[in-house]
């Protein structure tokens, strides 16, 4: 007779081979009445191999990376009775792009390029807590132009509505809802052609900088904006009636994937998943950054911490940045200001300007750089190619990301580059709650519960 438990996932030796080991683990049990687990790392096919060799009926499945509802490359490793998931674990690291560490061999400025494609959902969270990190080193938070922080809640308030409606759109397509995702595109690109008429780009910007943004609203802007929020507005009535009262909808998300407050608290999950459990928790209010002290919104929650909550809570955001988006226009509107700080020595790039050929240098600016001033042209020359140094020292920014708190952690030697650059994307914590929603529940409910989190593995992987 062979005593066997799963102790760092090995099997225990024969009796006849280690009497005293096998008796003292069957007394342990015996007394305890309960397996012994102790925590173990190790390559994931190594894991899942020693799973499938312990001799149970166990099945362990791959639901991804190559799958249509895991976010682009996650992998899911599923243990499953059934239909019934018994174990869940999240494989990362299939969208690995060295950002952070390519960070570290460019300026500050051209950081900016690097650390707006993490999450690519969200370029305009990531560009502003970087720079705001730069400028809490560079002692210039406070001199940072009104009309810079204006321009920058704007851009980001449209970027958190252009991702809520991709965690909505592509949630509904999993479920088999394609008409939801038809919808929320649509209202998308209602975003995104303003965000690119003003910033040149659709995504992956890089229009905040180090000191302000890259260049002022061009003619139009204004009008485009006015005329964008009720359409947009409108857009999500559809959404709502599409979705609010569904029972088929309602039937998939309630009571599926939930996770409460405790759990969020020990998982360090924030965002919707958060205050899906009635606590109010939001950066924007909490320590408010770029002047959110002095805009009127409201934080959303709920109190059914499951996957319909965090859906209710979306959509109800939105509403809350077009809300801020018409404070901002009004703002925009009323008063013309610099964009950029002024200390010439940090203000770089100058006088951008979007011309036929994209985003680029003024004709006037190439004109006195070129023609008129060998100083201006110095300058310009050692902005680009150098850079601005920062004081030695490190700083944490947290700000409020669609997915939840998006930190940027920098530090300086004093050079013109960053000694090191962090990130705290939301997506990868948020990611910890994969086992706590999903285990118990069915196969499909593990889709649900995902695309409730809402990850975005270039943020989770960098």
């Amino acid at each position: 007779m062979s005593t066997h438990t799963e102790f760092t996932q090995t099997e225990v030796p024969d009796a006849g081979a280690n009497d005293v080991y096998a008796t003292s683990v069957a007394d342990e049990q015996a007394s305890e009445g309960a397996h012994v687990f102790n925590a173990a790392g190790g390559d994931w096919n190594d894991l899942v191999d020693e799973a499938t060799s312990l001799g149970e009926e166990r099945i362990v499945v791959n639901m991804g990376p190559q799958h249509p509802s895991t976010h682009g490359v996650l992998r899911l490793i599923l243990e499953i009775d059934g239909e019934t998931v018994t174990e869940a674990r999240a494989g990362i690291g299939y969208l690995h792009t060295g950002i952070e560490k390519n960070m570290e061999y460019r300026t500050w400025v051209q950081g900016v390029t690097f650390c707006t494609r993490m999450d690519y959902l969200t370029p305009m969270f990531q560009e502003a807590a970087y720079c705001l990190a730069i400028e809490k080193l560079l002692g210039i938070t406070d001199d940072i132009p009104e009309r810079a922080n204006v321009i920058r809640v704007l851009m980001m308030e449209m970027t958190r509505i252009s991702s809520h409606l991709i965690c909505l759109g592509t949630g509904g397509m999993e479920m088999g809802a394609t008409t939801v995702m038809t919808v929320a595109f649509r209202e998308r690109e209602r975003l995104l052609r303003v965000i690119e008429m003003i910033t040149g780009l659709r995504m992956n910007n890089a229009y905040i900088r180090p000191g302000g943004v890259a260049q002022d609203l061009p003619p139009g802007a204004i009008d485009a904006l006015r005329d964008m929020v009720p359409e947009v507005r409108r857009g999500l009535g559809e959404l709502e009636a599409l979705l609010n009262e569904n029972p088929i909808l309602k039937g998939r998300t309630v009571d599926v994937g939930v996770l409460n407050l405790a759990g969020c608290m020990a998982l360090g999950i924030t965002g919707p998943v958060l205050r899906s459990t009635g606590l109010p928790h939001d950066l924007r209010k909490l320590d408010p950054y770029c002047g959110y002290e002095t805009y009127d919104f409201e934080v959303k929650t709920r109190t059914s911490q499951d996957a319909y909550g965090r859906l209710r809570i979306r959509i109800d955001e939105m509403y809350e940045s077009l809300k801020i988006i018409e404070q901002a226009t009004d703002r925009l509107q009323a008063d013309e200001g610099p964009i950029m700080v002024a200390d010439k020595k940090i203000a770089w790039p100058a006088q951008l300007a979007l011309g036929s050929d994209g985003l680029g240098n003024s004709l006037d600016h190439i004109r006195e750089i070129m023609g008129t001033s060998m100083e201006s042209l110095i300058h310009h020359f050692k902005l680009v190619t150098e850079g601005f140094r920062v004081p030695a020292g490190q700083a944490y920014v947290g700000i409020e990301s669609p997915k939840g708190e998006l930190g940027c952690h920098i530090v300086s030697d004093g050079g013109t580059r960053p000694y090191r650059a962090h990130f705290r994307d939301p997506s990868f914590n948020n990611l910890q709650a994969v086992a706590a929603m999903c285990e118990g529940s069915q196969i499909a409910d593990v889709i649900v519960a995902v695309a409730s989190i809402d990850p975005v593995m270039g943020g989770v992987d960098r």
